[in-house]
């Protein structure tokens, strides 16, 4: 049984230690914010916070994440308040599908917290998300926006 906090809530689970993280939060805690994409770390559409740091939870076993603190987008909001990326993310209407962008937020939310004002260079080599709608304009856009806000 392993112990796992997952937006400041304790769980017990009882899966195999090398099964992918994205499983354990969709499958066996119910947290499916989370989404699969591609099952090699490429795309980012389960981008999750380890103790902070933006990790693809694809390719992380439930054993390398035993004791830390995990983040998903669904503990991302704080007491009803959307995070700046969330609300960047709606004021510049950057969603279309929407599948990948819970991924996307969580890079960006820690892309912001390591860089509060991060440049076009600094956004091209840390947001390597993919997004097959092609909303990376808008995406930057909204980085920006939420860097500018308090």
């Amino acid at each position: 049984m392993a112990e796992l906090t997952v937006n400041g809530r304790t769980h017990q689970v009882d899966v195999d230690p090398d099964t992918p993280l994205l499983w354990v939060l969709r499958d066996t805690i119910g947290l499916t914010g989370t989404k699969y994409g591609c099952g090699i770390a490429q795309c980012g559409a389960c981008t999750v916070h380890v103790d902070g740091t933006a990790m693809r939870s694809c390719s992380v076993p439930l054993s390398a994440v035993e004791g830390r603190q995990i983040t998903t987008i669904e503990g991302l909001a704080q007491n009803g308040v959307l995070h700046k990326v969330q609300q960047a993310w709606l004021d510049h209407d950057v969603p279309q599908c929407g599948y990948c962008q819970c991924g996307m937020i969580m890079a960006v939310a820690a892309l912001l917290k390591d860089k509060p004002k991060p440049t076009d260079a600094d956004i091209d080599s840390n947001i390597t998300n993919i997004c097959r709608c092609g909303t990376y304009q808008q995406v930057r856009a909204a980085i920006h926006a939420a860097a500018a806000s308090a």
